[in-house]
């Protein structure tokens, strides 16, 4: 078994939303350097989605540049079905597009009494619509190929709770409660879909600002919360991704994964 790589991928297409950059180009880049046998790479951007992929075919691996919002159903087909026809039928989906949503910044909003109706759509748009649309389209192409893995990434947020951003909480909840209904539902066809539950990542800025975040007295509060006294970076995510979509995770599913520094503990 030296020498064997135990997340190696087989050559499976795999299919990553919202990766572009951060944590969702992190898990791009990762299954691509464990012998994924493509990737296409989502974001509503396509410049950064183009500059991902030039990344990835740099490792001698084909990619594939998809931009489209993964609320909107038809343009999520569209691109799967580009994704098919260019790279292979699609095995591995990660479902990582969440936030606020296609142009919007995430930061915490009023009290939820003291939010409207009209603000909470945004949430669900992305966090859980935009996974059920990429699972119904990838779905039947998973089941027609008798295998597959979907990995959804969710929030501490809706996992335990967070004040001020209950709408948020409330769509991530929702995804990782879908999550557990298809591992149910595709289990008998070697499919998993698990979810990983993640805290904050340290925000992306350049030097010198970066380190003049991390001194200060707002991040050194946040991250004395963590039992892991730092923030999160794109590749701790990646590393969970990279697992849950290898053979090395066949008999899981239908489990949520908190990757996040012990902000939360779960039994």
């Amino acid at each position: 078994m030296i020498g064997n790589d135990p997340l190696d991928l087989g050559g499976q297409i795999a299919f990553v939303t919202g990766a572009g950059q951060g944590a969702g180009r992190a898990i791009a880049l990762a299954l691509a350097r464990h012998n994924a046998g493509g990737v296409a790479v989502n974001d509503f951007v396509a410049e950064r989605a183009e500059a991902v992929v030039a990344e990835i075919r740099a490792l001698g691996v084909p990619a594939l540049a998809v931009a489209a919002d993964v609320g909107d159903l038809n343009a999520v087909r569209a691109a799967f079905t580009q994704a098919s026809e260019n790279l292979g039928p699609v095995t591995l989906l990660v479902n990582n597009a969440g936030n606020a949503g296609p142009g919007v910044t995430m930061r915490p909003t009023p009290l939820f009494w003291e939010t409207a109706p009209e603000d909470w759509g945004r949430y669900f748009h992305t966090n859980l619509f935009g996974v059920m649309n990429c699972c119904h389209t990838a779905l039947p192409g998973m089941v027609a190929q008798n295998r597959g893995r979907i990995v959804t990434v969710v929030s501490d947020a809706g996992r335990v709770g967070e004040a001020r951003l209950a709408a948020y909480a409330a769509a991530k909840a929702a995804a990782a409660g879908f999550v557990r209904s298809l591992a149910r539902e595709t289990g008998r066809h070697n499919i998993t879909c698990n979810a990983i539950s993640l805290s904050t990542l340290e925000p992306a800025m350049a030097e010198p600002a970066r380190t003049q975040f991390l001194a200060s007295e707002q991040a050194k509060a946040h991250v004395a919360r963590y039992a892991i006294r730092r923030f999160g970076q794109p590749e701790d995510v990646a590393g969970m991704s990279l697992f849950l979509c290898s053979e090395a995770a066949s008999w899981i599913t239908g489990q949520t994964y908190p990757v996040n520094g012990g902000y939360s503990f779960a039994v």
